[in-house]
């Protein structure tokens, strides 16, 4: 042996809303279902992804820059509803009912 560790590689994507890179685990996969962006947190849907920290503030950043139609390369607005309500925390807790 030459001494090398096998490391497993890590992938990093990049975050739509601050630009950051991450480990792909940190990070919510949203995909889109016609012209709605959906979560994505099993990576298992078809077609182009777009990466996101589960957090209010970087969804608030993507939708502010219209990040989502230029990731999917989509002209229009899309509908964020259902990726909204996953991300936000309701009214009263402070961290998403969800874990990524």
């Amino acid at each position: 042996m030459s001494g090398r560790t096998h490391v497993r590689a890590c992938p990093e994507r990049t975050c739509v809303g601050c630009r950051e890179r991450s480990s792909r685990d940190r990070l919510l996969r949203v995909a889109l279902e016609g012209n709605t962006c959906v979560p994505d947190p099993r990576g298992t849907l078809p077609g182009r992804g777009a990466y996101l920290h589960p957090a209010p503030a970087c969804l608030e950043a993507a939708l502010r820059r219209r990040a989502f139609p230029r990731a999917f390369r989509r002209g229009g607005l899309l509908d964020t509803a259902p990726l909204e309500r996953a991300v936000r925390p309701p009214a009263g807790r402070e961290t998403p009912h969800q874990q990524w």
